[in-house]
């Protein structure tokens, strides 16, 4: 009797652990979805998802490396619905997305491999400060998005490598590198502000396509948390447009960029003692 007393007290405990493990996954699903639509809706605002999301599967467990790819993934989404809804401002675009998205695309190969043939210890020393640029850059960005085309546009050697050296930091990262798209290509083309915008969420989507395929074949993406939070950026993308008529575009952009510095604080110190 005494061993089945034992035994019934075992089992209740197990099934106790395993309800306990359901929740814990249940509530990191939702927090990864959380975390992806929030991420989805600071793209549309301010290029900066990447900065939402990565801490949030850091907070998980996931290596720094580990995170980085597995945001990488989730985040083709965004860039599938985005373009979905940027049919109108592509329409008469098609050559020029297929010629700079092969530049872009290229960039984002390199910048994974870069990512996958570099030490850990390297890209964790390094995030910091791309996370620390890439909330300063968010917060002065109305000051340096006055750019106006240059001549030779489109046809400019250094404008063709500032945008694939942007390319590869999409592969390699990729925090708040929309805005470094968006003030290259207002430089290269001639156009309206929408225009180019629709024209850099496409190949800004083929470079981070080309890094995502590199990762899910060599990287060590985790794909339990990729599902949920590219289910989150697919709705974070598809609400943000209609949410950011209504917030102050202003205010939450610079307390993203502040939350952003704040991050970039607190991984260096981890990442440099």
């Amino acid at each position: 009797m005494a061993i089945l007393r034992v035994a019934g007290v075992l089992l209740r405990q197990g099934h106790a652990v395993m309800w306990l493990g359901r929740l814990v996954s249940t509530l990191a699903i939702l927090a990864l979805f959380g975390a992806g639509t929030l991420a989805g809706v600071a793209s549309t605002v301010a290029s900066l998802a990447s900065v939402v999301s990565y801490p949030v599967l850091l907070a998980l467990g996931l290596p720094p490396v580990s995170a980085n790819v597995t945001n990488t993934v989730a985040l083709v989404f965004t860039g599938a619905g985005a373009a979905a809804g940027s049919r109108r401002e592509l329409a008469g675009q098609g050559r020029l997305v297929r010629r700079l998205g092969a530049l872009t695309a290229a960039g984002g190969a390199a910048g994974a491999a870069l990512l996958l043939l570099t030490p850990a210890s390297a890209f964790e020393a390094v995030a910091p400060v791309l996370i620390g640029a890439a909330s300063l850059l968010l917060i002065v960005q109305p000051r340096i998005s006055g750019l106006t085309a240059r001549p030779g546009g489109e046809r400019s050697w250094r404008l063709r490598a500032a945008l694939a050296g942007v390319a590869v930091y999409v592969g390699y990262f990729g925090a708040a590198a929309g805005i470094l798209l968006l003030v290259t290509l207002t430089a290269m083309l001639d156009q309206s502000l929408p225009r180019i915008n629709a024209v850099k969420n496409v190949v800004s989507g083929m470079a981070n396509a080309a890094a995502a395929i590199g990762f899910a074949l060599f990287g060590p993406v985790r794909w339990a948390a990729a599902a949920p939070l590219a289910a989150g950026f697919l709705l974070g993308g598809w609400i943000g447009p209609a949410l950011v008529r209504r917030l102050p575009a202003h205010a939450l952009r610079v307390g993203i960029g502040i939350g952003g510095l704040i991050l970039a604080v607190r991984l260096g110190i981890g990442a440099y003692h």
